[in-house]
């Protein structure tokens, strides 16, 4: 029997993941998990977006020329939804368009560029509205972007009534458990729109975390991992970008944020959910704190996350989901 005066304590229920990169195949497994576990949230840390647009080219007899993963196809407009679904199952950006719009696109970046954007907006947008039918209205999606999305998403986020949008926020998975989130990365060599020097995270950190009522039964949700904590192992690379090998060994290096493992070392909280490193699964304890990082093998179709219950300042579940 409980006794009397004393507070109940609360149990939260989520899965977390991160790194899809337009895999719509890991996206539906993430939201089928809501109805598998009966879960309270879902946690996505972000790096939604693909990066490779399928070019599907007009013909002059109507039908449609197009190639992915090696093989050439000709379609019927028919046969244009199937494929573009198909594109997205496997991460590529499909975009049916003319001979002459194709070639502008070849050539000029700049006009590269914004169609990427606007078709990572359209499928961020394709991706939200699958939720209302996926997962059931009692379940909380949380979704904050990572280093690779474009700034232009958060506008698709923040204005879908399914999903709550968390960039630089803290949301509350009930009364006492909150997830305070943060998309950005300190340098990358890879000039990510999320990015910025260690000092400017830690300052973009500190203003998340001011808005966390109960820390030490709080989440971070910060993207990148802490600094030399193994789950932020990547390749080395050269100057070419490719991974370094030595003695048959592609070399490693911790690629994390010092300002992460600071501001974990600095408040503690009960969890830390990271990604980023696609290549580094595992948790690690940095004093009081549990940090985890799933990995990623969106490419394969793969879904990795963390299934979590926490229940007061204890975390009472922390199992890896992979499938």
């Amino acid at each position: 029997m409980e006794q009397r005066g004393r507070t109940k304590m609360v149990t939260a229920r989520f899965m977390f993941s991160t790194d899809f990169h337009g895999s719509e195949t890991v996206w539906r497994k993430f939201l089928n998990s809501a109805k598998i576990f009966n879960l309270d949230a879902l946690v996505l840390s972000g790096d939604m977006t693909g990066k490779i647009i399928v070019p599907i080219v007009e013909r002059p007899d109507g039908k449609y020329n197009a190639s992915l993963l090696g093989t050439n196809y000709v379609l019927s407009k028919e046969e244009l939804p199937d494929f573009m679904k198909r594109c997205r199952m496997i991460s590529y950006i499909p975009y049916a368009t003319n001979p002459e719009e194709a070639r502008v696109f070849e050539t000029d970046s700049e006009k590269r560029e914004m169609l990427f954007e606007k078709l990572e907006m359209e499928i961020v947008k394709i991706w939200l509205d699958l939720v209302p039918d996926k997962v059931p209205k009692n379940c909380k999606v949380i979704v904050s972007p990572g280093n690779d999305d474009k700034l232009a998403i958060d506008e698709v986020i923040k204005n879908h009534p399914a999903v709550i949008y968390a960039e630089e926020r803290v949301v509350a998975l009930d009364r006492e458990h909150e997830v305070a989130c943060c998309g950005w990365s300190n340098p990358t060599p890879f000039n990510s729109p999320r990015e910025c020097s260690e000092e400017e995270l830690f300052q973009k950190l500190e203003a998340v975390v001011a808005q966390v009522q109960h820390l030490r039964t709080a989440a971070f949700c910060f993207h990148v991992p802490p600094y030399n904590s193994v789950i932020d192992e990547a390749p080395k690379l050269d100057e070419t970008l490719k991974p370094i090998v030595k003695g048959g060994t592609i070399l490693t290096i911790p690629a994390g944020s010092k300002a992460v493992r600071q501001i974990i070392e600095k408040y503690q909280p009960l969890l830390g959910l990271h990604g980023h490193i696609h290549e580094s699964p595992g948790s690690i304890k940095i004093g009081r704190t549990i940090c985890v990082n799933p990995g990623s093998e969106y490419g394969e179709g793969i879904f990795k996350g963390f299934l979590v219950e926490l229940d007061g300042d204890k975390i009472k579940r922390l199992q890896k989901i992979e499938g």
